[in-house]
C-alpha cells in the first residue's frame, strides 16, 4: 500500500511538472507575429513613425541649441560700433557670428539711417523666417503624436473584426488559437500606437518650449538694439 502511495504521488508530482512545463512566457517579437498580417502592417507603420520622431526631435533639438548660443558679449560690441559709427565693423562681427539674434541685428545694421519703423519691420520680418526656420519639421512631430492613436485604434478595429468573424464561421466549434490571432492585434496596435503617441507629444512640446526661449531671446537683442538707436546722441 506505501508503495502504491508512493507511486501515485510520484506521478501526481510528474503532472505537476508537466503542467508547469506548459506555462510559456511571450516576447515582445511572438506577440507582434502572432497578431497576423494586419497588425504587422499596422505596427510597421508605427515603428516608421516612431522612428521618424525620434530622428525630428534630436535634428530640431540640436539646431535649436546650436540657434541659442550667443556671445554675452555680442551686444555690447554691436552697440560700441554703432555708437562710433563703425557700421561695416558691425556688419562683419554680425556675418561672423551665426545665429538668429546676429541675422536680426544684422538686418536691422543694414537699414540704419532709415525711419525707426522700417527698421523695426525689417527686424521682425527677419524674425519671422528665422522662426519658421526654427519651426521647421516640429508640426510632423504634433501630426504624428495624434495620428500614432488613431492608427492603433485602426488595428483594434481591425482586430476584433477578425475575432467576430471567426467567431461567426466557427460552426459551432470555436479555436481559441484562430481567435487569439485578432485579439493579439487589437491588444498590440493600441499599445503601439499610445506609445508612438506619448512619444511624439513630449517631443512636440519640449521642442515647443525650447523654441520659445530661443524667440524669446530674439525679441529682447532686437529690443535692445531698437532701444539704443533710439537714445538720444
Amino acid at each position: 500500500m506505501l508503495n502504491t502511495l508512493f507511486q501515485n504521488t510520484q506521478e501526481g508530482s510528474e503532472v505537476l511538472t508537466d503542467g508547469e512545463s506548459v506555462e510559456k512566457t511571450l516576447s515582445i517579437i511572438e506577440l507582434i507575429s502572432s497578431g497576423g498580417v494586419a497588425g504587422q502592417v499596422i505596427i510597421a507603420v508605427l515603428f516608421i513613425l516612431l522612428i521618424g520622431a525620434i530622428y525630428i526631435y534630436f535634428e530640431r533639438i540640436f539646431a535649436i541649441k546650436a540657434a541659442s548660443k550667443v556671445d554675452s558679449n555680442f551686444m555690447n560690441q554691436i552697440k560700441d560700433h554703432v555708437s562710433n559709427g563703425k557700421i561695416d565693423s558691425a556688419q562683419m562681427l554680425c556675418a561672423q557670428v551665426n545665429s538668429p539674434v546676429s541675422r536680426l541685428i544684422g538686418k536691422g545694421i543694414s537699414r540704419i539711417g532709415k525711419p525707426l519703423a522700417d527698421i523695426n519691420t525689417a527686424i521682425e520680418n527677419a524674425g519671422r523666417l528665422e522662426i519658421y526656420g526654427l519651426e521647421k519639421n516640429v508640426s510632423i512631430l504634433a501630426t504624428i503624436s495624434g495620428a500614432a492613436p488613431m492608427i492603433g485604434f485602426l488595428g483594434t478595429v481591425v482586430g476584433m473584426i477578425l475575432a467576430i468573424f471567426e467567431l461567426a464561421n466557427a460552426g459551432g466549434t470555436i479555436q481559441m488559437d484562430v481567435l487569439a490571432s485578432g485579439l493579439y492585434t487589437a491588444m498590440t496596435t493600441t499599445v503601439a500606437g499610445l506609445i508612438v503617441g506619448i512619444v511624439g507629444y513630449i517631443a512636440y512640446n519640449h521642442l515647443v518650449v525650447k523654441t520659445d526661449k530661443v524667440v524669446y531671446q530674439m525679441e529682447a537683442n532686437s529690443l535692445e538694439f531698437l532701444d539704443h538707436l533710439n537714445e538720444p546722441t
